[in-house]
């Protein structure tokens, strides 16, 4: 909806004795953060209905000179937008105000990123301090950045690349929404992301951890169950039994927004993941999962199976992913599975099937076939 006229007008309050002033939109124009039309705005000044002397008329003068001062910025700022022209007093905007919003409608990986620039800045940035300059330096200082928890460490590479893109798509959003006059992006490098190990469980390892008993039964139902169906830590202990649901092949289903991505996933679950989910119950289902137990209690659990990997939560996923591998599931229905957008993504838990490999680097020998 395009505004096409501003007007400045007066409204009798008080028993008639002041009005107050307030600009008219006709037809209307649609703020973008609440997405109601905007019809009418309050000035908050008053002025006297009859001035009844000449202090009063002048003051009256006064205030009528700042409403219309207000009027006119105020259509020049919807003129400009009707017409492609940027507006300047828009630039002097909060752009950290902007990105706070913005990430709080996101996920934690956006709301960290922000807490980094928001550090970086000092607390302080507007959208014409948004250039190539700051953001390069950004960059600079997320390969610098120390960790969030561990303070005395620095970010991993790939963890300041990942801020790095999320920041990348900030700008991008800032561009569309015209917060900001030019994209930097073209103009800024990519941060390399270096090859990681993805630990996993192998199949006879899963099945001892699944035999041993462990000091949290929660832990163990969790962790399992990531272990079963690949969903992420953030969107297990999020879940509720409204979200587990009989689909019309009778099997049971689960239907979740990933925190991560914001992918929806509809997936069936096996009998002995519905099992690990336990009594129907109103909240929550892993009622008193605490992340703590991810350290001492998941390690004990571990070590108590014979395991010596370096297992964290996030392998449960890996788990799912190259054991499926192994077994010969189809990359796509791994891919809809996990919910990754892109294939490329599921095709490195290819590298885990160790089983495979083994198999195939036996097929060069050596020695002739009598031989063998």
């Amino acid at each position: 909806m395009k505004c096409k006229t501003v007007t400045l007008r007066k409204r009798k309050i008080k028993n008639g004795t002041q009005y107050s002033l307030c600009l008219d939109y006709y037809p209307g124009y649609r703020d973008n953060a609440t997405m109601k039309v905007i019809t009418r705005e309050a000035l908050g000044i008053y002025i006297f209905a009859k001035p009844a002397n000449q202090q009063e008329k002048d003051f009256n003068a006064r205030m009528m000179k700042k409403a219309a001062i207000l009027r006119n910025q105020r259509y020049e700022a919807i003129f400009n937008e009707n017409h492609g022209f940027f507006d300047k007093n828009r630039m002097k905007g909060d752009f950290l105000a902007y990105f706070k919003d913005l990430a709080n409608r996101k996920n934690i990986k956006w709301q960290n990123v922000y807490k980094h620039f928001e550090r970086f800045v000092n607390g302080i940035c507007t959208f014409d301090e948004v250039d190539v300059d700051l953001c390069r330096k950004f960059m600079e200082y997320l390969l610098d950045a120390p960790q969030s928890i561990h303070t005395n460490r620095k970010l991993h590479i790939n963890s300041a690349a990942g801020y790095w893109s999320t920041f990348r798509a900030v700008l991008h959003t800032a561009y569309r929404d015209r917060k900001i006059k030019e994209n930097p992006n073209p103009f800024l490098d990519r941060i390399e992301c270096i090859p990681t190990i993805k630990e996993h469980l192998s199949e006879d390892e899963l099945i001892r951890l699944a035999e041993t008993p462990c000091e949290e039964d929660v832990l163990r139902r969790v962790f399992l169950f990531g272990c079963l169906t690949g969903i992420r830590k953030s969107d297990i202990t999020q879940l509720t039994w409204q979200q587990v649901q009989p689909y019309t092949n009778g099997r049971m289903y689960v239907t979740t927004r990933m925190q991560k991505t914001q992918q929806i996933i509809h997936n069936p679950i096996s009998q002995e993941a519905l099992e690990l989910l336990g009594e129907h119950c109103e909240g929550l289902i892993f009622k008193g999962f605490k992340e703590k137990m991810l350290q001492g209690p998941l390690q004990r659990w571990l070590a108590a199976a014979g395991i010596t990997k370096k297992i964290t939560f996030h392998c449960s996923r890996h788990t799912m992913g190259s054991l499926h591998v192994e077994k010969g599931t189809d990359m796509a229905e791994i891919q809809a599975l996990m919910g990754h957008k892109n294939i490329t993504t599921t095709q490195i838990y290819s590298k885990l099937a160790s089983d495979q490999l083994c198999k195939v680097v036996d097929k060069i020998t050596l020695k002739r076939k009598a031989e063998q």
